[in-house]
């Protein structure tokens, strides 16, 4: 008998998984490198393992400590093991006492030789059986590595039992197979298919006998037979996989090694194909695929392909000397709708935004979902500015147009920034950068529009960075301080309360007012320990002059939306500092921005519950710049009205301003809140606030913000209330 083929990857070794020795199937040079085309090699024998499958002869591979890795149909049936998983069984254990030493020279001749050896021996078909031993020849090879050992058995019995008895044995086996095996002739009609090939495509053996493969198959598995069927006929051995059509028309996997059959002058005449079901593999593979390639959601490209994506893009454009054009796209106000509605809702609205952005690109653009709200678009190819100004106006408009979900219509917009390969970034990851840039320049430019990134932008954005840097080192070094306008009593004429103002004493670009970066804290999160720091200093100064002028004195401190959004826990030390420090209820007024009353995320009433429940006045601040109604006022408990500063800068030029000024003031009082007027600068408009009816007034005409010590020495130097 020639020498038998080689053993599968996985099982070419004796190694142990657990013996620290290298993996049985990593394909290896002398020096323990990963080599191609020992790959390659392996998979080859692979094609003929898998054949020798069905040999009527027994077939084992051992490794070196003669262990059974593998071993084909007739001998698992021969010896009772389990063909995929024969566990540690040594093969010396099946052989007769009385041949065991004849049977290790014989392993060692195997190894030492270039050639096979064959030994007749007995064996035993269970190991330590009192059974009779079963004289059986052993034909041995070692394979070219020398990592296993290889083992055809055949029974020592006359050629025509022999005959008889491996018909019988393989007819049982083909049978009872767990693979599918398909023999066809030459005209690829089907000549043999054993049950469980017939099984696996849900039909009858009868229906398939005769059929051509390509009956069972569909385009893509016609195509790929086609350019097969030349190599078959050459001898060549295969293994593909193919895509087949069951009975019912659903999709059967299946991986097929096939052999060539020729008759005694070398005329083909067919191949037999082993033929292995990989559907719930391939299936399980594709969906893992899915999943790490494309969002969930909105059914788009994730960051990882989009990546991928725009790599060889770029590489290619800087190939071909052309353009790209990056989109980086923010839904503003999506938040509010995930609050308003759900995220069921919101994710309705993320697929129609996809779907929207998708009908305004080409079909060989990419658009992508990186998370969140932001969507990424790649124009490739782009030659002049006038095109990508015409996907940009249409996707701003797109996505400004209300999205009807379920009944319920919720309206966001965009602000989208353009980068350029290569005039802005040659680098991906720098060119992405840089979109991020843009867009958060068209969201401080007012949103629902677009902006290129230039180099401002970028400083712009260092300049983010080192702020919020600075900033954390402020809190830690005490460098924030505040600073207290006065409030006048418009009726009474002296200062009742204050509104405290933030300053940040840098030390090298000097005192920092608020919008100086404010909007760096809130981006970064810094804005609640920020926030915290104000209401313990603003407490603290709240004791210490009421103390000192035996009187109650209020002092005003800002909150902004992002503190009102933010977990109630932040909170629930205020009420005992209150406690301990014995400061009066309402001695803490919570200025708000109108906004925040708009604004129905559940946080936002609880948090203004919460602040109600310690004791703090609430004030809405800038009344009349914006949309919150007088039944908002109600609604909230709010306590003092702070008319914004456009409409007090007015007074005395007009009577329509008066007039607005005098109905907030009137309705206001009907609801018992108290009035404030900012942004007081001339004697006139004290004047008409008084007469008015205002209550309070602050502003340059009476004093700027003063630092504490300051604020304090005015204080004592007015007369006792």
């Amino acid at each position: 008998m020639d020498k038998p083929p080689h053993a599968v990857p996985g099982l070419d070794s004796s190694a142990r998984p657990d013996d620290g020795a290298p993996r049985p199937d990593a394909p290896l040079l002398d020096d323990g490198v990963f080599s191609p085309a020992r790959v390659r090699v392996e998979r080859e024998q692979a094609y003929f393992n898998d054949l020798y499958l069905l040999a009527p002869v027994a077939y084992f591979v051992l490794g070196l400590d003669g262990v059974i890795l593998q071993l084909n149909l007739v001998a698992a049936e021969l010896f009772g093991l389990a063909r995929g998983c024969p566990g540690h069984v040594l093969f010396r254990s099946y052989v007769h006492e009385a041949f065991r030493h004849d049977y290790a020279q014989f392993v060692q001749r195997v190894l030492n030789s270039d050639e096979p050896e064959r030994i007749q021996l007995q064996v035993r078909l269970r190991p330590d059986a009192p059974e009779p031993g079963l004289p059986v020849s052993l034909l041995g090879s070692a394979d070219p590595g020398g990592q296993t050992l290889r083992l055809v058995l055949e029974q020592a019995e006359g050629k025509l039992a022999a005959l008889e008895r491996s018909e019988e044995r393989f007819r049982r086996i083909v049978h009872s197979a767990e693979e599918g095996i398909w023999e066809i002739d030459a005209q690829a009609l089907t000549s043999f298919v054993n049950p469980k090939m017939a099984h696996m495509l849900g039909c009858q053996i009868e229906d398939m006998l005769g059929q051509p493969l390509v009956a069972f198959m569909d385009d893509e598995g016609r195509a790929i037979l086609e350019r097969n069927i030349a190599r078959r006929q050459d001898g060549i051995a295969e293994r593909h996989e193919f895509k087949f059509l069951r009975r019912d028309g659903s999709a059967l996997w299946a991986t097929l090694a096939t052999n060539p059959i020729f008759d005694s002058g070398g005329g083909y005449l067919g191949a037999l194909a082993l033929v292995s079901d990989i559907t719930a593999h391939r299936e399980a593979s594709e969906r893992i695929w899915q999943q790490a390639n494309f969002d969930q959601v909105t059914g788009l490209p994730n960051r990882h392909m989009f990546l991928d994506r725009l790599h060889n893009e770029a590489r290619r454009a800087k190939r071909e000397g052309a353009c790209l054009a990056l989109l980086f796209i923010d839904l503003d106000h999506f938040k509010q709708v995930n609050d308003r509605f759900g995220h069921e809702k919101g994710d309705q609205l993320l697929r129609l935004a996809a779907r929207r952005i998708s009908e305004r690109v080409r079909s060989t653009d990419t658009v992508a979902r990186l998370g969140g709200d932001e969507f990424t678009v790649l124009l490739a190819g782009v030659g002049q500015l006038g095109g990508i100004e015409r996907v940009l106006q249409g996707l701003i408009a797109a996505l400004a147009a209300p999205f009807m979900l379920d009944g319920d219509s919720a309206q966001v917009s965009a602000s989208v920034g353009v980068a350029l390969y290569p005039a802005d970034a040659e680098e991906t990851e720098t060119l992405l950068r840089h979109a991020d840039q843009a867009m958060y320049a068209a969201k401080n430019a007012g949103r629902n529009c677009y902006s290129y990134f230039t180099p401002a932008l970028q400083q712009a954005a260092e300049l983010r960075r080192n702020t919020a840097r600075d900033m954390r080192l402020a809190l830690a070094l005490e460098q924030f301080e505040l600073h207290y306008q006065p409030i006048v009593s418009l009726q009474g004429g002296g200062i009742a309360r204050a509104e405290a103002l933030l300053r940040w004493r840098h030390p090298q670009r000097g005192l920092l007012a608020p919008a100086e970066f404010m909007a760096f804290a809130e981006a970064n999160g810094l804005i609640i320990d920020i926030g915290d720091w104000v209401f313990r200093q603003a407490v603290r100064q709240a004791r210490q002059w009421q103390a000192a002028s035996g009187a109650a004195f209020q002092i005003s401190i800002n909150k902004s939306a992002v503190e009102f959004r933010c977990d109630a826990a932040l909170y629930q030390d205020w009420t005992a500092h209150l406690a301990r420090e014995g400061l009066a209820p309402g001695a803490i007024v919570i200025d708000m921005a109108e906004g925040v009353l708009l604004d129905e995320a559940r946080q936002v009433g609880e948090r203004l519950r919460q602040f109600r429940a310690m004791g703090l006045a609430l004030a809405l601040d800038d009344f009349g710049s914006g949309q919150a109604s007088l039944g908002c006022l109600k609604k909230f408990d709010i306590d003092f009205l702070k008319i914004d500063r456009s409409l007090v800068r007015e007074l005395g030029q007009g009577d329509a301003e008066l007039a607005l000024c005098e109905a907030i003031i009137a309705l206001a009082q009907r609801l018992g809140l108290k009035v404030v007027a900012e942004g007081v600068e001339t004697a006139v408009q004290r004047d008409l606030l008084r007469a008015a009816g205002c209550d309070y007034a602050q502003g340059y005409f009476f004093s700027d913000a003063l630092p504490a010590p300051q604020l304090g020495a005015m204080l004592a130097a007015q007369p006792a209330a």
